[in-house]
């Protein structure tokens, strides 16, 4: 249950989206910028996020991209379904097909079932507003993000 990069290029640009006081739409190449992505990667990410509901989009002069939702109301798991998709937190850590309580695989019960409990439950705990504020005070680089996704 890894995040991909693609995962990371989502949260990180809803970091940034979140982090202006901006009250104005932030056009998609000042995100890339920002994050150091290709534009173009950028914008499948983006439509993924649009799609998903978590953002939205105005095209021209005044366009760009904004939350759908207050940063405290926008937790890390609900960018990770919509990147990743539903089964992120369901799947098998050995890949099979039938695995849960019933037809569990050797590391279900002891081993996986309470670490992705635990995976899950601090990407719920965590939020676009806590992200960005350990951005903001200068504990965290943005572009620190791919490798560090949770302050300690």
């Amino acid at each position: 249950m890894l995040i991909s990069r693609s995962g990371q290029y989502a949260i990180q640009a809803m970091i940034y989206i979140s982090l202006g006081e901006h009250k104005t739409p932030v056009i998609s190449q000042d995100i890339a910028d920002g994050i150091h992505v290709p534009a173009a990667y950028l914008s499948k990410i983006m439509q993924m996020l649009c799609k998903g509901g978590l953002i939205s989009s105005h095209r021209g002069r005044q366009g760009g991209f904004f939350l759908n939702e207050q940063p405290e109301d926008i937790n890390l798991l609900r960018i990770v379904h919509v990147t990743e998709g539903e089964h992120f937190s369901k799947d098998c850590v050995l890949g099979l097909k039938d695995c849960g309580d019933d037809t569990a695989c050797p590391l279900h019960h002891d081993k996986w079932k309470p670490l992705k409990a635990k995976i899950v439950a601090m990407l719920e705990e965590q939020n676009l507003f806590l992200l960005a504020e350990t951005v903001r005070s200068g504990q965290y680089r943005l572009s620190d993000f791919p490798n560090v996704l949770i302050p300690v």
